[in-house]
């Protein structure tokens, strides 16, 4: 499963870097974000990236993986790919967030157990979206 999501995350990073990004994929390592480098117009930005099977309108960020990219001091970026289409956050530009506790696997992926963790619903009308069909059009 892991070796699936590090596949898209490289994908998401090159289709990126045609449009004039310069990203760098991080996914191996224990950074807490998959890609660093810099936007097309030359900002320095981290992303952090989730693949969800299921949609749901409001976009879950757990607060500690927020408070990370935050930390970097460098652009942070959340990307969301979901069943109706991706999702790019620009966190730094985000107000009013309001916390929230929700259940969330205890770690990433190698785990059934659940703990109450601090979360950010962000609604995903605060995001520039890319429908799926505009990668698909020839």
């Amino acid at each position: 499963m892991i070796k699936n999501v590090h596949k898209w995350e490289q994908a998401v990073i090159h289709l990126l870097n045609l449009d004039g990004w310069q990203l760098e994929w991080t996914g191996k390592g224990y950074e807490h974000y998959d890609a660093i480098g810099k936007s097309p117009k030359g900002v320095d930005v981290v992303i952090e990236m989730k693949f969800r099977k299921t949609y749901y309108e409001d976009k879950m960020l757990e607060k500690y993986k927020y408070d990370k990219l935050i930390a970097t001091g460098k652009t942070a970026l959340y990307f969301v790919n979901d069943p109706k289409g991706n999702y790019l956050f620009w966190l730094n530009t985000l107000k009013d967030l309001k916390e929230v506790e929700m259940y969330c696997p205890d770690t990433t992926l190698w785990t059934k157990k659940k703990v109450k963790k601090p979360c950010y619903l962000i609604p995903e009308q605060k995001a520039s979206i890319i429908n799926l069909s505009e990668f698909t059009k020839e």
